[in-house]
């Protein structure tokens, strides 16, 4: 191994162990409030980390991690009393991949605008049917009674965090991560000098749903409450991306920025009306947009020549 390899193994994985650290102590040292938060942005690295495996990489716009988060919350919801919580988080994990890579294939023959229309329509599918499912069962909310606290949840949610930005990094500079790039840049280009387009694609596909799935298991203990509309949110998917276009989805510091940025205005401005901070949002999308098209990672990389 190379001076340059171990530099790029060892320091990424350093600087995200310090951070998982940082926030974990930082949380546990103060209130219950302040333990929630940093739970909200775990989750939100975890899942704009995943989101960028695949369409930070090969450019693909999706919008279909509501499915990933859903069915993992579904199958915790539904599993609770039978199996421990150790067991249905890496579930929920493996369901949602399994899905990802079944609907893949059909999936990503479609490019462009209409890629980011079918996985809306995916996930719009998935939820309604799963509602006419629960209608149908006469169970169409659940409780969750004996959910851990707070501290255990924050634990598994940093740890995910942590994972989920390290498997950006790590693909990211692997052959793997370089052919999702080429794909990206030309996709039939990259076909003609070898790279395996479809196998590349389906890969990362299902790569990138496995946290999600992790990630809805976990929260549907947060909630404590199972409703089917409320996790198939197509909110969860427009804010993923949102927060991946403030970051910037370059390389692995893209959505740790932009979690760390949506997390605190949305935090500072809660006690004001919540129609307030849905019209920043919509301000702060369209200007970095118009003016900062590579994220916060962009402004300071320019900032840094």
């Amino acid at each position: 191994m190379t001076q340059m390899q171990a530099k790029q193994i060892l320091v990424p994985v350093a600087l995200t162990a310090l951070g998982a650290a940082a926030l974990y102590g930082g949380a546990l040292n103060t209130g219950p409030y302040w333990q929630v938060v940093a739970l909200t942005l775990a989750m939100w690295i975890a899942l704009i980390q995943s989101w960028s495996v695949f369409s930070g990489l090969t450019g693909y716009i999706s919008l279909g991690h509501a499915v990933a988060y859903g069915l993992g919350a579904y199958l915790m919801a539904t599993q609770f009393r039978e199996y421990p919580v150790w067991v249905l988080v890496p579930a929920g994990g493996l369901l949602a991949g399994a899905f990802a890579l079944i609907v893949a294939i059909p999936v990503l023959r479609i490019r462009g605008p209409y890629f980011v229309i079918l996985t809306f329509g995916l996930s719009e599918l998935v939820k309604f049917a799963l509602l006419r499912l629960e209608t149908a069962l006469g169970a169409s909310s659940r409780l969750l009674f004996g959910a851990p606290g707070t501290v255990e949840l924050l634990t598994w949610m940093i740890a995910l965090a942590a994972a989920a930005t390290l498997l950006r990094h790590f693909v990211g500079i692997s052959r793997f991560g370089r052919g999702l790039i080429a794909i990206r840049e030309d996709e039939t280009a990259a076909e003609t000098l070898g790279v395996p387009v479809t196998r590349y694609k389906v890969l990362a596909f299902a790569l990138s749903a496995v946290i999600p799935g992790m990630v809805g298991a976990v929260m549907a203990l947060r909630s404590t409450y199972f409703e089917v509309l409320q996790v198939f949110s197509p909110t969860l998917s427009f804010t993923i991306v949102t927060m991946a276009i403030i970051g910037g989805s370059g390389d692995a510091r893209g959505p740790v920025l932009g979690a760390l940025f949506l997390v605190s205005l949305s935090e500072g401005l809660r006690g004001a009306s919540p129609q307030l901070y849905l019209v920043l949002l919509g301000i702060c999308l369209i200007a970095f947009v118009l003016f900062a098209p590579n994220g916060l990672t962009g402004l300071l990389s320019g900032r840094r020549k």
